[in-house]
């Protein structure tokens, strides 16, 4: 039997603000899940989200300049490299709505819009071994989704890394085609990450909203591996 992942927190990346809520999410059923009851309720998180979309609401939104700042404190070098849940809102004001891409990768997208954390989810069958979060070195495999090839690290980055040295998430930011979730996935690992301006409750509340909704539409089993403030 295969050993579930566990997951490791770098010292020097807790210490510079990057910290999170992470567990296994084992046995979800997306095959069997309402895809009526799923839109709707995406449908509803995105239309509440449309009124927080316009430029000005986003750039004075807390949560959001907290992920800039850290992405600042780690010098990442572009300012076009948001994080996942700006991404996602300034989707929303451009096109009005989000990719619906399957039933988990939409309902965490639908609770990144309602926290503003950055939210995401990774096949636990394709995860070599355990799974640190730690300063990239260089050396990383990385393959971000929907990318022909992979792409090079930059050295000095946070990212989410397995024991094959494979990036399965560049900072908060990108995900990577060895982890994606397809329909047939079963056991997930997820991420609710913070930053310095969110307190551990807010990251813990956004974690457990999360698996609500998915144990609610999908089913499941929790594996807790990490809480915030903790590490």
């Amino acid at each position: 039997m295969r050993t579930a992942p566990r997951f490791h927190l770098a010292p020097e990346v807790a210490a510079r603000g990057v910290d999170g809520c992470y567990c296994l999410l084992l046995g979800v059923d997306q095959q069997g899940a309402d895809a009526a009851a799923i839109g709707a309720f995406v449908d509803q998180a995105v239309a509440a989200a449309r009124s927080r979309a316009e430029p000005g609401q986003i750039a004075a939104d807390p949560v959001l300049a907290g992920f800039r700042t850290l992405h600042q404190a780690f010098e990442v070098p572009t300012r076009k490299l948001f994080s996942a849940p700006e991404t996602l809102i300034r989707y929303v004001g451009k096109r009005g709505d989000i990719p619906r891409i399957g039933p988990l990768v939409d309902l965490y997208n639908a609770v990144s819009l309602e926290t503003g954390l950055a939210l995401g989810a990774h096949d636990v069958a394709r995860i070599d071994g355990d799974i640190s979060l730690r300063l990239t070195t260089g050396t990383e495999d990385f393959h971000p989704v929907g990318a022909a090839e992979p792409e090079p690290v930059r050295p000095g980055e946070y990212a989410y890394v397995d024991d094959g040295g494979a990036v399965i998430c560049r900072l908060e930011v990108r995900q990577v085609e060895k982890t994606k979730v397809t329909p047939a996935t079963t056991d997930v690992f997820l991420i609710v990450q913070g930053n310095p301006a969110t307190p551990p409750q807010v990251v813990q509340a956004g974690h457990d909203r999360l698996i609500g909704v998915l144990k609610r539409f999908l089913g499941g089993t929790e594996v807790p591996l990490h809480r915030p403030g903790r590490t």
